[in-house]
């Protein structure tokens, strides 16, 4: 058997839709058009494939296969910032999988001021009565009197909310900047969409953690 032309004697070998699967010169799987891209998340969009009510990520996408996507890690309707899209299920899990504990950058603005004590709690973790978990370890670095950019090793339930309601804030606005080693570039405007580069794809693990393949 040749797999994407190289030959394979292992029963045990993995073999995923993307792959060219050929037996005795018959074709017996076509590779599939695997996409990675990201998208720059405007406010107001659902981050979602298809929604009866609102837009959503997936309609500012144009692609012929874009039916075929889905988000490696949502943000709320009202939150901006980089979306990763994929039909890659086993690449998009290594990023979601809060074991893999991917590092997620936000800039935050608040409607009080964040005081300086805000740094040692958000290292310290909130507990989450309703969950009976304790959030991992963020890192806060205060930018402005109102202004904070906050990296996050999880990603629950309006997390950051919730956080800064511990603390008696409001957040008013929130946007992500990266996921991992993939950085939203300042020149891709609200709305617009690229494919990841081949380096990009790579580096979608912790600092350390072997790239992804």
């Amino acid at each position: 058997m040749r797999v994407d032309g190289q030959i394979i004697t292992d029963s045990h070998a993995s073999i995923d839709r993307f792959m060219r699967v050929e037996l005795d010169g018959q074709v017996l799987q076509q590779t599939e058009r695997a996409i990675y891209l990201m998208l720059h998340k405007p406010v107001g969009y659902l981050s979602a494939t298809s929604d009866a009510q609102h837009p959503t990520v997936l309609d500012l996408i144009d692609d012929p296969d874009k039916a075929t996507l889905h988000l490696a890690g949502r943000l709320d309707r009202n939150t901006s910032g980089l979306v990763l899209l994929t039909n890659d299920g086993r690449w998009s899990k290594r990023i979601t999988e809060a074991t893999e504990k991917i590092p997620k950058v936000y800039l935050v603005e608040t409607l009080d001021t964040i005081p300086a004590e805000a740094i040692a709690a958000f290292a310290q973790g909130f507990y989450f009565h309703t969950e009976g978990i304790t959030t991992l370890p963020a890192e806060l670095k205060i930018i402005g009197e109102r202004q904070a950019r906050l990296t996050l090793y999880e990603g629950r339930y309006h997390q950051i909310k919730r956080m800064f309601h511990r603390l008696n804030n409001r957040v008013t606005k929130l946007h992500r900047e990266s996921i991992g080693g993939i950085t939203l570039p300042d020149d891709l405007e609200p709305g617009q969409w690229r494919m990841l580069s081949d380096a990009e794809k790579l580096s979608c693990r912790n600092t350390g953690i072997p790239a992804c393949e």
